[in-house]
Formats: structure tokens, C-alpha cells, sequence
């Protein structure tokens, strides 16, 4: 199932995949439903989906001679690229919008060497400039048009069908950014059923941030058949993406699986982020757009509350830590206090104490 490297010495490989299985018991009742269950690609080497589909990139990149690869990137990309060519003996460019990438990803690209630079533009701004790079220089473009990555990605769903001794639940709820990962999620399953592995089809749904949202307004308005681009603006800055690559597969997925789209605000990522981390289980924001996409999907009687749903986790929460201190300080909003109430329940600020057991113990009482 996956494209076959004619020398076994170029495989790049951080020991990934095999990511977990949780249940998620708390977020099921949040949600009505009888079960809930998340598959955390946060739990991949550099904390991300991505690393599925660049072992695959990188070996192909480094099979065929290319001494350099690049990639535009929120982050997460950036990230698993540099650690892969890194692995591999090639250098790495990364193009990242300025100011919109958070720190701890950041990092990452440092560390693993990446020559990164940081453009004053947003995420398609950077693939925009990045096509005329590998145009004039011989460096790999390891972006998920590439399409060694989709076919690298796919594994996590072949993964997950095994965990589940290759019974298909009804859902896949997945985070929508620049739709590689629903198409390679959407064409894995197509391919598992067409080779007999599994009896039926899981619905693959996509949610998106509301101010990053491109394929809903496209699905809405003109049942896929469009695109309009957008300027995109979410915290969830994996999702921040507003002329997604590979729109058209993600639609093609849709329609041969009967999924559906929906949108989620601000709040409620962050509100699903912490339900999420309530169940001892963290993710980055991008990750929480699937528990708050589906709170909706249940309402509108497209999930039922006895079927099998499974959220894709992209991303691991030290991706971005701000995120969430933040939200438990209460400074990641500014509004209405009816508008934030929802929140209260979930905030864990730290509490400031003088350093006598009197003032512990007061606290653990209350608590």
C-alpha cells in the first residue's frame, strides 16, 4: 500500500508511527455519546502527523540525490522536515509566516539545523515564493503536494483499522488545515476496502477554525466545486491556512465516504482543548477543532450518540505551551463575561501562596 524504494539503505526513519489509541471518557459525556475514542499522532517522534508522510518524503528525496529539501510551514511541517533530513544527511530550508508560528515549533527547526527564514507574508505567501525556489534550485519541495507525503499518511489509518481488529468505526472527525491529511485518511480507507480488509467505509469529516475555514464556505456555497482563498486568522495556527494544497482531494473524500464539514470558534477550540486535557490526554489547539466539530455534528443528528467516532490528534501540546497558559490564566480572550463563563469551569491558574502548610492545606480543602 504504500510506494515501494528501490534501495532499502536510503529510508530515513525516526521509529515512527504506532501512535495510541485513547478513550476519552470524559469528553464522550460532554458530548452525549456512549464512547469516544482519539488517535494521537501527537505521540510521533517530532510531536506531529507529519513524521508518517516525511519518513516516505525524505526517502524518496534522498534515494533520488537531492542534497537539500524545503518546505513552507506553520510549524509542525518545519519541524518534522528538519528532523528527517537532519536524519538523513541533507540540509533543510524552512519558510515560515512571521510572528505566526508558535515558539515551541520553532524550535524544533533550530535544533535539527534548518536554515529557516522567517517571511513577512502569511503561510500561502511562503509556498508561493518557496514554488519559485525549487523552480531555479535543485531542492525537493516536501510539502504535502508532494505526494510521497499523502501516501506516508496514510499509515495512520491503516494503523488505527488494526487497533481496532479491523472493525471501521462510523467516524473519523479530522482537522482541516491544508487537507493533506483528510485526503491521505479518506484514500487509505478507499484502498483498505477495495483490498477487502474492511467490510465498510468510516464517514471522514473535516472542521476547520471559523476564521480559517476555505473548504466549508466552499462546500456550503457550491458543493465543493470551488475555492475561494482567503486571509486566515485562528489561534490554532497549524489550521492557519487559507488556500489549502489539496482542497480537491479532501472534497473527492467527502463524497466517496458521506462525510461532512463544520466550523468552530475561537472559544470553543479552546473550551475542547481543555475537556480534551481533562481527560489526562494533551493536544495542541489545531488538534481540539474535532471534539468541538463534533459536540455540533451530535447536535445536528449526523453522529450518533451509540456510534464509533474517532478524533485524529495531529499534534502533541508542548507544540504550543503559551496556548495554554493562556487559557488557564485567562489571558487568551478579551470579551464579555457571559461569552467567557463557558470557559471558567475548565481554567487551572496557578495559585500564588505564601510557603507555610496552613495555606496548602486551605486550598486543598476548597479544592
Amino acid at each position: 500500500m504504500l510506494p515501494s524504494l528501490g534501495d532499502l539503505n536510503s529510508v530515513i526513519t525516526l521509529s515512527e508511527g504506532n501512535t495510541p489509541i485513547y478513550e476519552l471518557p470524559k469528553c464522550a459525556r460532554i458530548t452525549g455519546m456512549e464512547q469516544l475514542y482519539a488517535k494521537h499522532q501527537g505521540m510521533n517522534p517530532t510531536g506531529s502527523f507529519k513524521d508518517t508522510g516525511m519518513t516516505v518524503a525524505a526517502s524518496f528525496a534522498r534515494q533520488e540525490g537531492f542534497r537539500w529539501v524545503a518546505c513552507a510551514s506553520t510549524g509542525n511541517t518545519s519541524a518534522s522536515m528538519a528532523a528527517y533530513a537532519a536524519r538523513g544527511g541533507m540540509r533543510s530550508l524552512v519558510l515560515i509566516p512571521e510572528g505566526q508560528v508558535s515558539w515551541g515549533k520553532l524550535s524544533q527547526a533550530l535544533d535539527y539545523g534548518a536554515v529557516t527564514c522567517q517571511l513577512k507574508t502569511d503561510f500561502d505567501g511562503c509556498m508561493r515564493v518557496l514554488n519559485e525556489v525549487v523552480q531555479r534550485m535543485p531542492v525537493c519541495l516536501l510539502n504535502s503536494v508532494n505526494p510521497y507525503r499523502l501516501e506516508g499518511q496514510k499509515t495512520a489509518a491503516i494503523e488505527l483499522l488494526e487497533q481496532f481488529n479491523w472493525l471501521a468505526p462510523e467516524h473519523i472527525i479530522v482537522p482541516g488545515g491544508n487537507l493533506g491529511n483528510s485526503s491521505a485518511l479518506g484514500k487509505a480507507c478507499l484502498e483498505m476496502k477495495e483490498l477487502g480488509l474492511i467490510s465498510r467505509l468510516p464517514q471522514i469529516s473535516i472542521i476547520q477554525a471559523e476564521g480559517a475555514n476555505p473548504l466549508v464556505r466552499a462546500v456550503r456555497e457550491n458543493g465543493g466545486k470551488k475555492l475561494s482563498p482567503m486571509r486566515a486568522d485562528t489561534m490554532a495556527t497549524a489550521i492557519r491556512i487559507g488556500n489549502p494544497a489539496s482542497w480537491k482531494k479532501a472534497v473527492r473524500v467527502l463524497e466517496a465516504t458521506g462525510g461532512t464539514v463544520e466550523q468552530v470558534s475561537e472559544i470553543e477550540i479552546a473550551l475542547a482543548k481543555a475537556e480534551i486535557g481533562a481527560d489526562g490526554i494533551g493536544c495542541e489547539p489545531a488538534s481540539a477543532v474535532t471534539l468541538a466539530g463534533l459536540k455540533k455534528l451530535v447536535k445536528q443528528g449526523f453522529v450518533k450518540r451509540n456510534q464509533h467516532v474517532v478524533l485524529i490528534l495531529t499534534g502533541h501540546m508542548l507544540k504550543d505551551p503559551d496556548f495554554t497558559i493562556k487559557f488557564h490564566r485567562g489571558d487568551l480572550f478579551q470579551g464579555e463575561e457571559d461569552e467567557l463563563a463557558t470557559l471558567k469551569n475548565q481554567q487551572r491558574a496557578p495559585i500564588v501562596l505564601d510557603a507555610n502548610i496552613d495555606a496548602v492545606l486551605k486550598v486543598l480543602e476548597q479544592a
